[in-house]
């Protein structure tokens, strides 16, 4: 299902309403608005927000003169300076696109008035906007770009103390949640945002929270819980007139009817939703109609009229750029023709299935949404440190308070000699009391540090691991299940095999990269220096990687034999076979590696030079950074995971040279570092 964009609508309408912008439909007002929009002696700021109003009262009436009246006051505030008047017309233009199914303009709308909220300091547009953008992320299947701006907005709610703004930004990062399988999070954030619900009084808002947990319970096969949280939910929106959401919710029940086989209920409920998403022209809420008819249609031995459908659904995916839908066709397509007992075609759809998904759900979006998650999972740690350390400080205070009084009785009763050394000793149990307690707090404090530490690395090696190793063990599964079948003819076979021996040769790469990188960072590899052959290392990894690479690159040892490092051979073997395979990597077929090595005082300087693509500037900074491994693919679409630089980085350091890289787009990338010579 796609997002739940009645929360966006719920600020906006919200907004629009605070300035007479959503105002039921009235024929007087309409006529008035519409004789200032022709009127041509009036100002530009009044004239748009007739426009801007005229639209919003269309849009559930007329929705293409809504659009109209959008379209031109975008025109007309492209002509003013009013930022605040632009930003209303951009909120709407979005707003429209989003209900319309077109995400991508939706989100160009959404930055502009971004941009504008930022000009004017409106703290509250800002944070209303992040919200807006991140689900237009959601929509387009970026969830780590969705999940990073529903975060930021609820960080600046949460400064601004705006509980609404809060209860939404958590409503939608338990659909993030939800959309990443993992459930028992979504629920807990989905069912406290409705209950701030309820307790704010926000009638609008329950019926969302219920659609959305009544969609985490069908994801997790309890049919009979998920249909009765989605009727209550249904009720509520026809009750409230919340006509945005009722086609996701008639979608949703159509999908645990289709999970029950209840085909008849499944194909009603399909039919409903596409007839609501029509009447708002919802390409986007059409096409997945039509791919739950498609299935339904499948179940049914329909094939052909499936197929129909499965087709349009994909249309129009990859016309809106809405990746997740285009999954779903994409496999849904793969069943249907092995179904069908077209296994060529069937493979193809599924390549292209597995292809978009390793790419939606890849190793490093799960790691920018696993650092994401920690920011947001800790911020509330974090404030509770600083209250914390107030009340440190106001102890501390205190402390000092009672020890001025206690000084001030110390004169006045200084004839008391008992009663003074027992003050003092006092005060001297309390001090060595608060310094035990200070560094008991100091150990603790360190200890959490190294304990956060080793599970961020705990969770960055298995999150690499997940992904990364389940590529070729399911291009191999469906591979061997086509043999199975017969569907692969045996001049086929070399094809499958070279593809397969490619994604086994980065699976073991990887696997080394991870094994060294996790040593290094629990301070387990232990380095043995001494002399080693720089020219002879190179030679044996030329022999190595000539076999392994597909591409027709020509590797060049200019490494002088009289090159002899002190280090650890291991280690540097390691990094020279990293160096050389990147250089291949991003080099085009029937290029040149050049890889060399000059002496320089007490230490040798040793490069390895290609003329592939090369780097833009703002890139040559992320390579070694350790917090934020940086990887794209490759001219043959190799992947890679963004350790080996890392790795190599470390390794050198630690055999006491330096590391750094040199690079112009289109002209190749050469890679230096420092050994020392030996004796």
């Amino acid at each position: 299902m796609s997002r739940m964009l009645s929360l966006r609508v719920i600020l906006t309408v919200i907004l629009l309403a605070s300035c007479g912008l959503a105002q039921a439909q009235a024929p007087t007002g309409v006529d008035s608005l519409e004789n200032v929009v022709k009127s041509s002696d009036l100002p530009d700021s009044v004239r748009l927000d007739a426009l801007t109003r005229l639209s919003g009262m269309y849009q559930f009436v007329n929705f293409a003169r809504s659009v109209k009246y959008s379209e031109d006051a975008i025109a007309l505030a492209a002509n003013t300076d009013l930022p605040l008047h632009k930003i209303k017309a951009y909120r709407n233009a979005a707003l429209l696109y989003t209900i319309s199914g077109d995400y991508s303009s939706a989100l160009r709308y959404d930055n502009l008035a971004l941009e504008l909220d930022m000009v004017v300091k409106d703290s509250a547009g800002i944070a209303q906007e992040y919200n807006a953008i991140g689900n237009d992320y959601y929509d387009l299947g970026e969830y780590d770009d969705a999940y990073f701006y529903f975060t930021q907005s609820h960080r600046m709610a949460s400064a601004a103390r705006d509980t609404l703004r809060m209860l939404i930004a958590l409503h939608n990062v338990g659909r993030v949640f939800k959309e990443l399988g993992q459930f028992d999070q979504a629920l807990d954030h989905l069912q406290l945002s409705k209950k701030l619900s309820e307790t704010q009084n926000d009638q609008e808002g329950i019926p969302y929270g219920l659609y959305e947990i009544g969609d985490v319970l069908l994801r997790k096969h309890e049919y009979d819980s998920a249909l009765a949280t989605l009727r209550q939910a249904l009720a509520l929106v026809r009750k409230l007139h919340v006509d945005i959401i009722e086609p996701k919710v008639l979608s949703t029940m159509a999908t645990a009817y289709l999970q029950q086989n209840d085909y008849k209920n499944a194909l009603a409920f399909y039919d409903s939703a596409y007839a609501l998403h029509q009447k708002t022209t919802n390409r986007y809420g059409m096409a997945e109609a039509n791919l739950g008819r498609g299935i339904v249609l499948t179940k049914e031995g329909n094939f052909e009229k499936a197929l129909e459908k499965f087709e349009a659904s994909l249309s129009v995916a990859r016309t809106l750029n809405a990746r997740v839908l285009e999954i779903k066709a994409f496999n849904q397509l793969s069943g249907l023709w092995e179904q069908k007992g077209d296994f060529k075609k069937a493979l193809f759809y599924y390549k292209q299935y597995k292809q978009l998904e390793d790419t939606l759900f890849s190793q490093e979006t799960q790691g920018k949404l696993l650092r994401d998650q920690i920011r947001f999972e800790t911020e509330s740690r974090d404030t509770q440190i600083a209250a914390l350390s107030q009340l440190q400080v106001m102890q501390r205070g205190e402390l000092k308070k009672q020890e001025f009084v206690r000084n001030i009785l110390v004169v006045v009763m200084a004839l008391s000699a008992i009663l003074l050394v027992t003050v003092y000793r006092s005060g001297q149990r309390r001090r060595k009391i608060n310094t035990l307690l200070l560094q008991h707090q100091d150990d603790m404090e360190k200890r959490s540090e190294e304990l956060e530490r080793l599970n961020q690395v705990k969770d960055k090696f298995f999150s690499i691991i997940s992904h990364d190793l389940r590529s070729p063990i399911n291009a191999l599964a469906g591979l061997l299940d086509l043999i199975d079948k017969g569907a692969i003819e045996p001049a086929e076979m070399h094809k499958h095999t070279q593809e397969l021996k490619v994604r086994f040769n980065h699976t073991r790469t990887l696997l080394n990269n991870l094994l060294d990188w996790t040593l290094l960072q629990m301070d387990k590899l232990s380095l043995q220096a001494g002399r080693i052959n720089l020219r002879k290392i190179v030679d044996e990894n030329i022999q190595l990687l000539t076999s392994v690479q597909n591409k027709q690159i020509n590797l060049v040892n200019q490494v002088p034999t009289e090159a002899i490092g002190y280090a650890d051979s291991n280690t540097i073997n390691l990094v020279i076979r990293n160096l050389m395979m990147n250089a291949i990597k991003f080099t085009n077929d029937g290029g040149k590696v050049i890889i060399d090595a000059k002496a320089q005082a007490s230490e040798w300087l040793f490069s390895v030079k290609d003329n592939g693509v090369g780097m833009k500037p703002e890139v040559l900074n992320m390579l070694f950074d350790k917090t934020a491994p940086y990887t794209t693919r490759g001219t043959a679409n190799e992947k890679g995971t963004g350790l080996g630089l890392i790795l190599c980085k470390e390794f050198i350091e630690k055999n006491g040279g330096r590391i750094w890289v040199e690079s112009e787009e289109g002209q190749g990338s050469t890679f230096f570092f420092t050994l020392p010579k030996a004796d």
